[in-house]
């Protein structure tokens, strides 16, 4: 027998027994299966601090009207995009964005100071001419609760993605509820509409869609569950093979004959007996006697 024969019988010999193995102890591989599924689970649903992700979508388009411009101004707002994603994240605009999370309100209408009435006086009478106008105080809209987020923790929290040949990018954020994460977009995403024409003299950027509510992003309770069903089945055959190899007992000649170099000088049969049947010195004698009679 050649060595690469060798090779393949002992290799169809370790499977197999292998095989043998996962079928004696099915039971216990189901138990740490299901076990470490269970709790990867528990772990994922009730324990680890869930993060949501909100996204909102910005567009750079330079308006002209010279159609010879049109193509080489969409080549320029595409290259300027990676400009972009760079000042998005930068301090400036994530200062800004901070400040606005403590307090996010949005001037609706400019206060309106108040006027005098203006009189015109001919012959002696004095005819009212334009009434006197109240002050109004400024008109602010809330647009979300008041977060707490410093500029280093935004700068963790926002990242931006782009597509090749697009003029289009997405702001993501990521909190640990779905409104903070729809806060913290939006108001990078606004400051950044704001700032972008005094940092680089532009202004064609327009927020495509504002962010909806953050979807749940992290754990993936799915994920992980099912990583902890796989660890269950490794560690438990490890277990099994390990146990196995420790086992010194001898289960076939060929290890005696091969492995040890001993002589086989035959084999004794295993013999079941009856249960209710015992083998006592009358029995002994009673076959003896019977034998010598005959």
């Amino acid at each position: 027998m050649s060595a690469e024969q060798q090779n393949n019988e002992e290799v169809t010999i370790d499977l197999r027994r292998l095989f043998i193995l996962i079928r004696k102890h099915i039971i216990s591989i189901l138990i740490w299966m299901i076990g470490l599924g269970l709790i990867a689970y528990g772990v994922s649903e009730y324990v680890l601090v869930p993060k949501y992700t909100a996204s909102t979508q910005l567009l750079v388009n330079r308006k002209t009207a010279d159609a010879n411009q049109v193509y080489a101004n969409q080549q320029a707002d595409i290259n300027a995009v990676t400009t972009y994603k760079d000042i998005i994240t930068s301090n400036v605009i994530l200062k800004g964005a901070s400040k606005y999370l403590a307090n996010p309100v949005t001037l609706v209408k400019k206060a309106t100071p108040a006027k005098k009435a203006v009189y015109k006086t001919n012959d002696g009478t004095r005819t009212l001419v334009k009434k006197a106008v109240k002050a109004k105080p400024a008109v602010y809209k809330r647009e979300s609760k008041s977060y707490s987020v410093s500029a280093n923790e935004l700068a963790s929290a926002v990242s931006v993605t782009t597509t090749t040949s697009s003029q289009v990018f997405t702001l993501s954020a990521t909190a640990e509820t779905p409104a903070k994460a729809q806060a913290i977009a939006n108001a990078v995403a606004k400051e950044f509409k704001e700032q972008i024409p005094k940092i680089m003299d532009v202004n064609n950027v327009t927020i495509v869609a504002e962010a909806a509510k953050g979807t749940k992003s992290y754990p993936n309770v799915k994920m992980i569950t099912m990583v902890g069903v796989l660890a269950g089945l490794v560690i438990s055959l490890l277990i099994i093979i390990i146990k196995d190899l420790s086992d010194t007992t001898v289960r076939e000649d060929s290890f005696m004959t091969n492995e040890l170099g001993l002589t086989n000088l035959g084999e004794i049969a295993h013999i079941t007996m009856p249960k209710d049947w015992t083998f006592t010195a009358k029995t002994a004698e009673k076959r003896g006697s019977s034998r010598r009679r005959v």
